[in-house]
């Protein structure tokens, strides 16, 4: 019993520090522009049942629950949680952040959609608006060289004042994309996150459409943990971790009491 014991007590101590991974990773990622935390979902395993609930224990009673033990536990999924980071102003025009549902789209150089929350936008040398890393904003717009300023509306609307000129000319479109379940979607790193057939399709759409939000031109989206929130989760691992640490010594206690007075 006591080394079955152990066990259950081992899969706690893989549980929680699992746990503790996912936290340490939020905790790392805090000032990440964009980034939405993870958080680990626990299950329970399978139970060794001795006798079910309605065994017969009498010619006219029955138990009215199940004698079983439980095995353990593990950790079943990590799921991010997409709610909205604070706006920080910057000030710079090629910052863009999504205020409310959304991601914009970028092409990643293996040729998969990239979604992402980090609107830290720059220009290529050709103009071209992509990520810090060179990579290519869906779709693509073409920043003209010399531009006086760059205009990027709520509805995503990219327009350029030139020179000499007093209306500014109209560049192209940001759109969004929408998925059924965002929970779904595969975190790839990079702030990135890939389609999956648990999130179903993207849903393409203009940013302020129903089910789409805004975007703010001259501010970053800043990452949603809560760092007194992840201290608070740290602390109540590491008790829970100590707790199982302690059920493996007393189950070793045990084993040797037995063994002695054997």
């Amino acid at each position: 019993m006591s080394s079955n014991a152990m066990h259950v007590a081992a899969t706690g101590l893989n549980a929680q520090q699992t746990r503790l991974q996912v936290i340490s990773n939020n905790l790392a990622n805090v000032n990440t522009t964009g980034f939405k935390r993870d958080r680990a979902n626990f299950e329970s395993l399978l139970y060794q049942t001795y006798k079910p609930a309605g065994a017969q224990t009498s010619e006219g009673t029955n138990m009215t629950s199940a004698s079983a033990v439980g095995t353990g536990v593990r950790v079943v999924s990590t799921e991010k949680l997409y709610t909205q980071g604070s706006l920080v102003n910057t000030g710079n025009a090629l910052d863009v952040a999504i205020d409310g549902m959304g991601f914009f789209q970028v092409l990643m150089p293996d040729g998969r959609m990239g979604y992402t929350r980090n609107g830290t936008f720059s220009q290529s040398a050709d103009g071209t608006l992509t990520t810090p890393s060179g990579y290519v904003v869906q779709p693509e717009i073409q920043l003209p060289e010399g531009a006086v300023s760059i205009t990027i509306s709520a509805d995503g609307i990219v327009s350029a004042l030139m020179p000499d000129e007093i209306e500014a000319q109209e560049l192209g479109q940001i759109t969004i994309a929408s998925f059924a379940n965002p929970r779904g979607l595969q975190p790839v790193g990079e702030t990135f996150a890939v389609e999956t057939a648990a999130s179903g399709e993207a849903v393409i759409g203009t940013p302020t459409e129903p089910g789409f939000g805004k975007l703010v031109q001259g501010s970053l989206e800043s990452s949603n943990v809560n760092v007194v929130q992840e201290l608070v989760d740290m602390i109540e691992t590491q008790r829970a971790y100590e707790v199982n640490s302690k059920s493996i010594s007393a189950s070793n206690e045990m084993l040797q009491f037995l063994a002695n007075k054997l």
